[in-house]
Formats: structure tokens, sequence, C-alpha cells
């Protein structure tokens, strides 16, 4: 299955009272697993940058003057999300900037039903909440101390390695795998042969087998003496298999 994980940046919150997008960041998702294709671009408003955006992500009026506009990079952007499921936090806003750019330009919406909300995941999952990007990479051990700002990419890059945990964890790894990147994923799995295996453990588990139970099979063991199986094998026969398996080779 190819998912594109992706994540948007803005010039305020009212995709249909004049914001615009200002940068978008998405991560290919190929079975769960990192493909290593990403896309990101910053993207130029057309308009000017409220005090409480740049607050957020940092991206300034200068630093986006000579950027693309959407309209110039929506073939490429299509491009990359073309054929896959889009996973977002909080779909609905991302969707409803994505959207409103596609309508300036005539072009046809992308259906809601393309999407996968972690948002609304991470509260069926964790309803007593906090359910922010920041508060799940912290419940999951996911280090996101390079997150100052918000960025599209990075965030996008967080949002795939939460979408993993919310979906079963390393676990979801272990299944089959399409290899066609041949990378290896970030969650600590590399795809071979078309199946992801685990990494070894660190320390091998502890035996579950008690003292009292090893001494009760050496006891059972004991007692079979000569009569064991592995004492009736003939010399005669062993030795023909020896050279017979010699010979073989």
């Amino acid at each position: 299955m190819r998912e594109i994980v992706f994540d948007t940046e803005t010039t305020g919150l009212r995709a249909r009272g004049g914001d615009r997008l200002v940068e978008i960041g998405g991560v290919e998702l190929i079975n769960g697993i990192q493909s290593g294709r990403s896309y990101h671009v910053y993207i130029n408003p057309e308009r000017s940058m409220p005090p409480e955006a740049f607050a957020v992500h940092g991206l300034s009026e200068d630093f986006l003057r000579d950027k693309p506009r959407f309209a110039e990079i929506v073939d490429e952007f299509l491009a990359f999300i073309d054929g896959g499921v889009l996973v977002i936090h909080n779909a609905e806003f991302d969707m409803g900037f994505i959207n409103m750019e596609l309508g300036r330009l005539g072009r046809e919406a992308v259906p809601m039903s393309r999407v996968i909300d972690t948002l609304q995941i991470a509260r069926r999952k964790h309803p007593a909440g906090p359910n922010t990007l920041d508060a799940l990479c912290a419940r999951y051990k996911i280090d996101n101390s390079m997150r100052t700002r918000h960025g599209a990419l990075l965030d996008a890059e967080l949002l795939s390695e939460v979408y993993v945990e919310l979906m079963g964890g390393r676990q979801a790894a272990l299944g089959l795998a399409d290899d066609t990147a041949g990378t290896s994923t970030r969650r600590g799995f590399t795809p071979a042969g078309g199946v992801a295996r685990a990494r070894p453990r660190p320390e091998p588990l502890p035996s579950f087998v008690t003292s009292e139970e090893r001494a009760a099979h050496q006891a059972f063991v004991a007692l079979m003496g000569e009569k064991a199986l592995w004492n009736l094998w003939p010399d005669e026969q062993d030795a023909a298999l020896r050279t017979a398996s010699s010979a073989g080779t």
C-alpha cells in the first residue's frame, strides 16, 4: 500500500478567508515503511504574512517572495500524491487549504475519501489526550528535539513515525513489504527479499525454564540410562551413514 504522509504551513487559519499555503511537505510510505521518497516546497502566498503565523513557522514575506506560486507547483504536487492514500494530522485543516488552492485554479478537489486523519485515530486510541503531534511524539518516544518551530517536511516525517505507532507500532513492519526503493526504514527494520526483518535483540531474552524444571528433565534423562534412543543406534549403521554422507558431498 502506498501512503503519503504530509503537512502544510499557511498564512493563517482561514482557508476561505484569504489565507494561503506557504509550505507543503510529504513523505512516502510503502506498506508502512518510509521509501526514501519525499516532497517539499515553499510557496509564494501572494499576500502579506501575519505576525501570528510567522511566529509559528518563521517563514517571512521576504523569504517567500521569490518562491514559486501554487499554480507553478500544482502538477508536481498532484503527481507525487497520485494513487496514494493521504495521511494527515487534523486533515480537515490541511485539505481545506489544498482544495481551496486547487479550486482557485479550476482543478478538481481531492476527496476526503482518500484521507486518513491521524488526529481522529489518536483521539479514539487515547481519549484522555493530549493528541497534538508533540504530545504523541512524547508518548511514543519519538525524538522531536529538532522541532523548534513548525515545518511541513519535518512535521510530515515525525507524523509518519507517529502513524506507524498508532497503527500497531513496530510489529506492523514485520509483514510483507515492497522493497522497490531498496532503502531501510527509520523504525529499525531493513527490507530484505521483500520481507522486513527485525534487528537482533541487544540482549537475549531470559530463559523461561525454571531451575526445578531443568533438574526434573535431567533426572528423567538419567532414568532412561542405556535404553535411551540415542544409545540404540548401531555403531556400524552410524559409520555407514557417515561414509555415505561423505561420498555424497
